[in-house]
């Protein structure tokens, strides 16, 4: 009986034992992924659905080897002297239209190229985050610097050089719970000032603010402004500052934004320096833009073709 007893208690040691070190290498296990967890880096915050809202651009950035083909589309006037139902109020005239083509260099550094079709505009254009939003909140906001050059190539101008605008921005952004806010300090250059106007400046700054509510995962409402800082545009009453609303929605591969905005055109080196319609007047237009994705990074063996 006591043979018995003696083998029961080395079984029970020994069952105990094992236990004991299956839940050592369990902790031992769990102390690893711990420390991993803690090592790393913390996600970046995607702040904006697409690189464009209304008027502004934004801190989102084309990932690497990926190329985004936005088409943004301006009609006439909805209301006023050159609105209402004669021209099916603005879509039977057509005041901007912009092909965009940009291509992620790396996650952090594009190069866009687009074509306006006010002033036949051609601009080239480098894109480059600086710092992102973390969702630890380590880096509370995202920054993101822009710079343009472009070129009026079939308007007469003297020389090669006053045909050139220039445009720097530094885009700053941070998401809040349901809304995303974006503030963005400009500076426009024109050789030759533009509109062509006695007493218009060849350079002025700037400051666009852009907000997107968001109303689903997929869907939200946009605010966007523009304020230039011209001693030109603040004395003459013609000029008015660029306002713009949309309504986004993502779909796949897809961003397709339409909207309501006083300005005539798209790219900021024009619709900063020429915008002159009036909300007051009917001088409003309905717009869209169309952002598609494509990913030309290397298929592996376990993708979907």
């Amino acid at each position: 009986m006591k043979k018995y007893i003696v083998l029961l208690a080395f079984i029970t040691l020994s069952i105990g034992l094992r236990a004991q070190q299956t839940g050592t290498k369990m902790s031992a296990a769990d102390s690893l992924l711990n420390a991993m967890n803690a090592n790393e880096k913390p996600a970046p915050v995607d702040i904006f659905k697409s690189t464009r809202l209304v008027l502004s651009q934004t801190t989102k950035m084309v990932k690497k080897n990926n190329f985004n083909f936005q088409i943004i589309h301006r009609f006439g006037d909805i209301a006023g002297t050159n609105g209402g139902p004669q021209t099916a109020f603005g879509i039977d005239r057509v005041n901007d239209v912009y092909f965009g083509f940009e291509y992620g260099v790396s996650d952090n550094f594009n190069i866009d190229l687009g074509r306006s079709t006010i002033g036949q505009l051609v601009q080239l254009e480098l894109k480059a985050a600086v710092m992102h939003q973390t969702t630890d909140n380590s880096t509370p906001f995202a920054l993101t610097l822009i710079g343009e050059a472009g070129v009026k190539p079939y308007l007469p101008f003297p020389t090669f050089g006053s045909r050139l605008s220039y445009l720097a921005q530094a885009v700053f952004a941070r998401q809040f719970p349901g809304v995303s806010l974006q503030l963005s300090p400009t500076f426009v250059r024109d050789n030759t000032p533009y509109p062509s106007l006695p007493g218009n400046e060849q350079q002025f700054f700037a400051l666009q603010a852009a907000a997107r509510i968001k109303l689903s995962n997929h869907t939200g409402f946009i605010l966007d402004y523009a304020h230039p800082f011209s001693t030109f545009r603040s004395n003459n009453a013609t000029f008015q500052d660029p306002i713009g609303i949309g309504y986004e929605v993502e779909t796949g591969g897809h961003v397709f934004t339409v909207n309501i905005t006083n300005a005539n055109s798209v790219s900021e080196m024009n619709f900063l320096s020429t915008t002159q319609q009036r909300f007051s007047q009917g001088q409003y237009r309905i717009g869209f833009t169309i952002s598609r994705m494509f990913d030309f990074n290397p298929k592996t063996r376990g993708d979907k073709k």
